[in-house]
């Protein structure tokens, strides 16, 4: 299987279109075809590349978690209030969001997760822990004493991110994950 880190210009675009069709129509709703059509290729030549749709999904999640894991990184180098940091990690969904209403690809590939190849399903697992340990840490730092436990309140953000993603692209609802964070800290400040 190929590395993320060493993908000739062609495969770079072929794992951006995948990435693509998974964030809008999950890794059961596209086709080599469809990449193919999109990238401009014939079907062998996106083989070539990847040779199976798991090897090529579990490049694209190799590579979303490990991008998604910079930004966590730059959000702690950063410095800022805990609030600050949770509204900068929501805007990180947002940011997926406003992209003709992409979601983010690991919340997608969770909705098919029974269906996907193990490796897709452990770096799936890898992505969930990082932003779980994360949100625990930030939480914990602004959380009052009598607060619920960090952790719990990490996967209730989590998972209303991830939903908000999910409920925002059926109209006429239009949650979006900043308009949910901002909920969330409200009610968590009481």
């Amino acid at each position: 299987m190929r590395d993320f880190n060493n993908l000739s210009p062609a495969a770079e675009r072929i794992v951006d279109v995948a990435e693509d069709l998974i964030q809008r129509q999950g890794f059961n709703g596209f086709s080599y075809e469809d990449i193919a059509q999109a990238v401009g290729i014939r079907k062998p030549s996106v083989h070539h590349h990847f040779a199976t749709k798991a090897d090529l999904a579990t490049v694209v999640t190799q590579r979303y978690v490990q991008r998604f894991s910079l930004a966590l990184e730059a959000l702690d180098r950063a410095g800022a209030e805990p609030r600050e940091r949770l509204m900068a990690y929501a805007q990180l969904f947002q940011s997926t969001y406003e992209q003709n209403r992409r979601m983010c690809l690991c919340g997608m590939l969770g909705a098919e997760s029974e269906t996907l190849p193990e490796p897709v399903r452990q770096e799936l697992q890898r992505f969930f822990e990082i932003n779980l340990a994360w949100l625990t840490v930030a939480l914990d730092k602004a959380r009052a004493p009598e607060a619920p436990d960090a952790s719990q309140l990490a996967l209730l953000l989590l998972s209303a991110l991830e939903g908000s993603m999910i409920v925002g692209r059926t109209p006429p609802v239009e949650a979006a994950p900043l308009q949910v964070t901002r909920a969330f800290l409200a009610l968590w400040a009481g």
